[in-house]
């Protein structure tokens, strides 16, 4: 894949901020951005986010919306 620069704007108390971030989890501002970029969905309706594709598939197919909500009910009652 073919990279190419980019200008990006940001006040400097993020950009700072955003360096600490970096530097604490040992990877770029470059690798930063670009990741975070990669979480945006395609324009595509069937594309799913990470954490939709990390989800998917993990509960059974007999688990209903109804289901769902007893869930809820009885996990928030009062």
């Amino acid at each position: 894949m073919q990279k190419t620069k980019l200008t990006v704007r940001v006040d400097q108390d993020l950009l700072n901020k955003l360096k600490r971030y970096a530097l604490l989890n040992h990877t770029s501002l470059t690798d930063l951005i670009d990741a975070y970029l990669r979480q945006i969905p395609d324009q595509n309706p069937t594309a799913h986010t990470a954490i939709v594709n990390q989800l998917s598939g993990i509960l059974s197919q007999d688990v209903s919306v109804e289901d769902y909500k007893k869930h809820l009910e009885d996990k928030y009652a009062r």
